[in-house]
């Protein structure tokens, strides 16, 4: 099996989440110069601050990049021009299907990693021309499935013949070493990371972080089919707290609006949407992505 840093040409076979709002070029960029392949993430971005973001990364590191496009994003057809346009090595997608992509992304030589939460949808990407899948667990941050790491992982290496990327609770060698025994070449990490010096999120997200153990890491929208795992706090508590009184969309979208702009930002620990996953339990201290990295992998790389 060849491992995901021989595919993709990078040091650790280790891919960094592209996470909304908190993935841009200059964080992407360091995270390829420690060893890794960065991504830049479209969520909270428009056409020109993606192309701004791409420039600025390249600007930054000779190393392969990437660009993560959430498909559900009403400018998704415009980011996909444009990493077609600026020669993006690497694609990963989230929150959908890129089978309309897939022809352009191709014919341009990119490497084309969608995210799947199951073995199915998997097997669907192959069939298409995805390069790999990047199968993601419920221990993640942010926008989640039903099936845990444990489990989606070997149904989605059984269920294709392309290398599987496992993400979801990956934090340090142990799991790291777990992932390769399920079958996968490699990992792909967030909330880890959200604890380093290069990442651009407010002091106090990282410090809510660090202080969070594995139990605070809550999901909202469960009951209304929009999972998110996030840090417990005031907005979650109100939100949940509504959720089961039987709010509609519209009511519970007044907590969410805005929210995880105000958490990365303005470090609002309060009402804002401090996305991260059930791995902040083993987060204690700022450490650099070099570091996270070095760490993750044992020195085996």
């Amino acid at each position: 099996m060849k491992y995901l840093n021989e595919i993709l040409g990078v040091r650790y076979p280790i891919i960094q989440g592209g996470m909304a709002n908190i993935a841009n070029g200059t964080f992407a960029a360091a995270c390829s110069n420690a060893g890794g392949l960065g991504l830049i993430g479209t969520g909270g971005m428009n056409p020109d601050m993606l192309r701004e973001e791409i420039d600025k990364c390249r600007s930054l590191t000779d190393k392969p990049f990437g660009v993560n496009i959430m498909l559900m994003h009403p400018a998704a057809d415009e980011f996909a021009e444009i990493v077609v346009e600026k020669k993006v090595p690497v694609v990963t997608t989230g929150a959908g299907n890129p089978a309309k992509y897939m022809e352009s992304f191709k014919n341009a030589g990119i490497i084309v990693i969608p995210v799947v939460a199951a073995a199915i949808l998997a097997k669907h990407l192959e069939s298409l021309g995805a390069d790999a899948v990047i199968a993601e667990g419920c221990e993640s941050g942010g926008h989640i499935g039903e099936m845990t790491t444990m489990t989606l992982v070997p149904q989605v290496c059984d269920a294709v013949n392309i290398p599987v990327i496992a993400a979801g609770g990956i934090a340090d060698n142990r799991q790291f070493r777990a992932a390769l025994a399920l079958g996968a070449c490699g990992v792909q990490v967030g909330t880890v990371l959200l604890a380093t010096p290069e990442c651009p999120i407010h002091e106090n997200y990282k410090n809510a972080v660090i202080k969070a153990k594995g139990n605070d890491a809550v999901v909202t929208g469960r009951i209304g089919g929009t999972p998110v795992r996030v840090l417990r706090n005031q907005m979650t508590r109100e939100y949940i707290k509504q959720e089961k009184a039987g709010a509609d969309k519209m009511e519970l979208e007044k907590f969410t609006l805005g929210s995880l702009r105000r958490a990365v930002f303005d470090g609002d620990t309060k009402t804002g949407s401090l996305m991260a996953g059930q791995t902040c339990g083993q987060v204690k201290e700022i450490r650099s992505v070099a570091d996270v990295f070095a760490d993750i992998t044992g020195g085996e790389f």
